[in-house]
């Protein structure tokens, strides 16, 4: 991996913990109890925090065809099971002024009087340089699904840690949409992406399991990749299997360097370092899971 390309991968995991929060907060809870959906899981209030930007703004309620075709990795039956049910429950519009409430929530509660201070200010400045990069960013895909140009359509609000989740959150989603473009060129289909994902080490098989896929699906993903000769036997990574997610990777991370470049090294590295105080908050907060199906910490 190259310099640059390790530092576009140093602040996808500097701030991917900082918009995760909106998923694991019980501030956020809170607020998808007070619009009306079921809390004792997390998916109903995952699906709509998520997929509600792609109907802002008489966009329509996002469809399950949608979710499934942006998400990539659940499972179309599990989708189904959420969507368009969530929208019955709160429009998108609802749906994406109680999330601000809820990041809002969480962020004071999280970070206290950090979101107050010059440095937040200053983090959130440079984040929103980066982000507003993004719908100029030649390397995002043309897929007709990208999250993160959905997002970056929304109005940004106005309190410095709310600046600094909604970049966070473009950028993220940016990446995201260049990670899927990588799996359809690797010609790896949802399934078959999870598989070969775990296959590598990124995360237990138990971790995946989350994303809905039923055991006969995920027998017949590892037949399929064993039959490329990506898999082995025991169903880890063969060479060739671990070479083809590290060119994945890497493609990944060159679709995301785009805004990174626009920022410039200097400001890059001045919001690397204003970042260590809230990502420090949110990952010793025990919030986010210590495994996850992103690989962070292990890819």
């Amino acid at each position: 991996m190259s310099e640059e390309l390790g530092r576009v991968r140093q602040m996808w995991h500097l701030l991917e913990p900082l918009h995760a929060v909106l998923y694991y907060a019980p501030e956020a809870f809170e607020e998808a109890a007070e619009l009306g959906y079921g809390v004792e899981e997390r998916w109903p209030s995952y699906f709509a925090w998520r997929a509600a930007p792609a109907g802002a703004s008489g966009g329509g309620e996002p469809t399950a065809e949608y979710v499934t075709e942006a998400f990539y990795s659940f499972s179309p039956a599990m989708v189904r099971g959420y969507v368009p049910g969530v929208w019955a429950t709160a429009g998108p519009e609802a749906v994406l002024a109680a999330r601000v409430r809820a990041v809002d929530r969480a962020y004071r509660a999280l970070l206290g009087t950090w979101i107050d201070g010059p440095e937040a200010a200053e983090a959130a400045a440079l984040a929103r340089r980066a982000a507003e990069a993004v719908t100029a960013d030649p390397a995002r895909p043309a897929n007709g699904l990208p999250l993160g140009a959905a997002i970056s359509t929304l109005p940004w609000p106005d309190a410095p840690h709310l600046v600094l989740w909604h970049a966070a959150t473009i950028l993220r989603e940016h990446r995201g949409d260049g990670h899927l473009a990588a799996l359809r060129e690797a010609g790896l289909d949802p399934v078959e992406a999870l598989v070969s994902f775990a296959a590598v080490g990124a995360a237990p098989v138990a971790v995946f399991a989350s994303r809905g896929w039923s055991e006969r699906e995920w027998t017949a993903a590892r037949e399929r990749l064993a039959g490329r000769g990506l898999l082995a036997e025991d169903g880890t990574a063969t060479e060739a299997g671990r070479a083809l997610r590290t060119q994945m990777e890497r493609r990944t991370d060159e679709r995301a360097a785009g805004p990174w470049r626009a920022l410039g090294e200097p400001d890059r590295a001045r919001l690397a370092e204003l970042l260590g105080t809230p990502w420090l908050e949110v990952i010793g907060s025990g919030l986010l899971p210590a495994e996850n199906t992103l690989g962070i910490g292990k890819i």
